[in-house]
């Protein structure tokens, strides 16, 4: 079983098709979807209906997704107009089409997504030893990572320079999460961007980040030590690893993949990662889409 990542679909429901076409990924693995499926794009709804039809998915919250809920709910005309000057418009139509009880079961499920994932998957990556397991967090925008050590190193886990905190099993990394703010999950950028997270030692072992959120062709204006641009060389939107250095052995501590959906056509694309050797697959946006 396979554990594949998308994120920041942003209503762009064809090239989200096309990328799973080219993932293929089986009945027996996961898709973990990390949020902001709508708004933007033409389809957000049609996103939402492909997400929920596949089978072994895993759904995380997006900002998105919470300033579409929050606008509704409040009634509040101000909440409305951030969401729709946030490229809400399209899908507040698409939410206003559908019959009651439809409505209903979008809402309830939206509202009650997640906000952060941890999995453990077999390296295979050609740098890696055999027999080499990786935790990956999970989360829309990324984590407040002295916050997560300071819950890491109050469990108890074991730290070292070299193995960073390599040693904390997936349920100690679920119980440091969940000390996350939420705010941070959903909208942290910057700062989760511009530093190490600290969680991988000089060996390259310990857990890494996997976060959309910040669109891969602006990560220039938050991110340091990029192993990349952000874009290829048609300048168009690519998952970009992030924080490789003598520190963390030359190894990612963060993978950016919001491969710039929300640009649209020209420089926007759907990419989906598959953890285990951190294969991408992308689709780009085309024009009209």
């Amino acid at each position: 079983m396979a554990i594949f990542v998308v994120s920041d679909i942003h209503g762009h429901a064809r090239a989200f098709d096309r990328a799973l076409e080219l993932a293929q990924p089986g009945s027996d693995d996961t898709v973990f979807v990390l949020g902001d499926m709508v708004d933007r794009g033409p389809d957000p709804l049609g996103v939402i209906d492909m997400v929920r039809a596949l089978p072994n998915v895993r759904v995380l919250m997006g900002n998105h997704e919470e300033m579409l809920y929050e606008s509704l709910e409040s009634g509040d005309e101000r909440d409305k107009l951030t969401w729709h000057m946030n490229g809400g418009y399209t899908t507040y139509e698409q939410l206003e089409q559908l019959p009651r009880d439809r409505y209903v079961d979008v809402m309830d499920w939206l509202v009650n997504l997640p906000t952060f994932a941890v999995v453990e998957v077999d390296d295979h990556r050609p740098s890696a030893a055999r027999g080499d397991r990786r935790s990956y967090l999970l989360a829309h925008a990324g984590v407040d990572a002295p916050r997560l050590r300071a819950s890491l190193d109050a469990l108890g886990v074991s730290h070292s320079e070299a193995a960073g905190y390599a040693a904390a099993t997936p349920d100690e990394l679920l119980a440091a999460m969940i000390e996350q703010d939420v705010n941070d999950l959903l909208w942290i950028r910057r700062e989760f961007w511009s530093m190490p997270t600290g969680l991988v030692g000089t060996s390259g072992l310990g857990p890494v980040v996997v976060a959309g959120h910040t669109p891969s062709i602006s990560m220039p204006r938050f991110a340091s030590l990029m192993c990349g641009s952000g874009v290829d060389e048609d300048l168009r939107g690519v998952m970009v690893e992030v924080g490789c250095s003598r520190d963390t052995g030359g190894v990612a501590d963060r993978v950016c993949i919001d491969c710039s959906a929300a640009a649209g056509h020209p420089s926007g694309r759907v990419g989906i990662m598959r953890l285990e050797d951190r294969r991408v697959w992308l689709a780009d946006i085309e024009e009209g889409e």
